[in-house]
């Protein structure tokens, strides 16, 4: 399909009442996370009736500036078939941000909308299983049921995701490898791409000279596929010639691992793993940091749909250097607010690192805000509501 573009008949999805069923939802964090908690937030601010439905036990409650938040899912096909069976008429339009929820187009009357970003298609949330412990008191029924669960679900996916009304991803990439893996879809799908937030952007930046240079990853720590221990490897490398100083931000399974490997190269001193940054402190990090690394690889399982990281870093000032893998080089212009990778082995790192450090490429801070400005929230609910307005224009039709 065309790309859509807000219109005239736009103004006519302001009168809908929307549920927004996102799984990964604040106060979780990650990206999805924060794509379902800004198209809820833009949806509200536009008038558009919003439930969202996120998973049982989030802490969150409504009315709130996103519209009313009902923490209803959870993750089981046959429990959350009951309360989508229960509230199936009092929707107009259901926009579903997993893909793994898709089968909810095959229990409810109205249009469905289904947004991917990439993971959730190469490796979908395990929500199809039996509640076997439940139904027959096994003592390792849960075990089982995750097990059958893997399987059923991609199959359930395959059935569901050409029943949609329409299928949205957060990058070129992310649909190529929906068409490739659902060809059903061809024809009812657009790209929408993902925001980055008005609070990383005017973040005053300031450069002593002779100061070290500033690198920053933003990431997860428990998935190996972002590639800090590569960063570390790469740093180990150049740190006789260079002076940086590197912060990690994020948490994981991998944080020890990774500051016991940090000691074992000899860049204890250069090196500061910051475990969890408040969202709320991320703008002014990215902004006291000179560059941005994160070569994230692409696996069979997991892959960088978009990187709404880079679109932060890039807001923020700050240039970034990421992998040609995944979606990550559309988060980015080469050569004007950043650079690429082809591969993520240890040998390119180190290159495009030294590059960097010795000045040999530079970023201007302007150029990366303004790269960044073209993806802002507002523009991505541009698309989402010429999209709902698409689907209610053709049915009415």
């Amino acid at each position: 399909m065309a790309d859509l573009e807000p219109s005239s008949h736009d103004v006519a999805a302001t009168a809908l009442r929307v549920a927004l069923v996102a799984p990964e939802f604040p106060p979780a964090i990650g990206g999805m996370e924060t794509y379902g908690f800004e198209t809820a937030r833009e949806l509200y601010r536009r008038g558009i009736e919003v439930t969202v439905f996120t998973k049982s036990g989030q802490a969150v409650s409504g009315p709130v500036d996103f519209g009313v938040a009902v923490p209803r899912i959870e993750g089981r096909l046959a429990a959350d078939r009951k309360w989508v069976r229960a509230h199936a008429d009092s929707f107009d339009l259901w926009h579903v941000l997993n893909s793994a929820y898709s089968w909810i187009a095959m229990e409810v009357a109205a249009p469905v909308v289904v947004t991917v970003y990439g993971n959730d298609l190469l490796n979908p949330n395990p929500v199809a299983g039996f509640d076997l412990r439940e139904r027959f008191q096994l003592p390792f029924g849960s075990r089982l049921d995750l097990w059958l669960a893997r399987r059923r679900t991609p199959r359930l996916v395959r059935r569901a995701l050409p029943a949609v009304a329409h299928v949205i991803a957060i990058s070129r990439f992310t649909e190529d490898l929906l068409l490739g893996l659902y060809p059903g879809c061809r024809g009812r799908t657009s790209v929408g791409y993902a925001g980055v937030g008005p609070d990383f952007f005017g973040q005053s930046r300031e450069r002593l000279v002779g100061a070290p240079c500033r690198l920053l990853t933003v990431a997860r720590l428990s998935e190996p596929r972002k590639n800090v221990a590569l960063v570390l490897r790469a740093l180990a490398r150049l740190k006789d010639d260079f002076d940086f100083s590197y912060r990690v931000a994020g948490d994981g399974a991998g944080r020890q691992a990774l500051q016991v490997l940090a000691t074992d190269l000899g860049l204890e001193n250069r090196v500061e793993l910051l475990g969890f940054v408040p969202a709320a402190d991320l703008p002014a990090l990215y902004a006291s940091s000179d560059l941005f690394v994160l070569p994230s690889a692409a696996g069979p399982k997991s892959v960088e749909g978009l990187g709404i990281v880079y679109l932060e870093a890039n807001a923020a000032g700050t240039p970034v250097l990421a992998t040609r893998q995944g979606g990550a080089g559309e988060a980015l212009e080469p050569g004007v607010t950043g650079f690429l990778v082809d591969e993520p082995t240890l040998e390119s790192v180190t290159r495009a690192l030294e590059q960097y450090l010795s000045g040999e490429v530079s970023f201007s801070p302007e150029d990366c805000r303004d790269f960044a400005a073209r993806f802002s929230w507002q523009h991505v609910v541009d698309h989402t509501v010429a999209v709902y307005a698409h689907i209610r224009s053709a049915r009415v039709d």
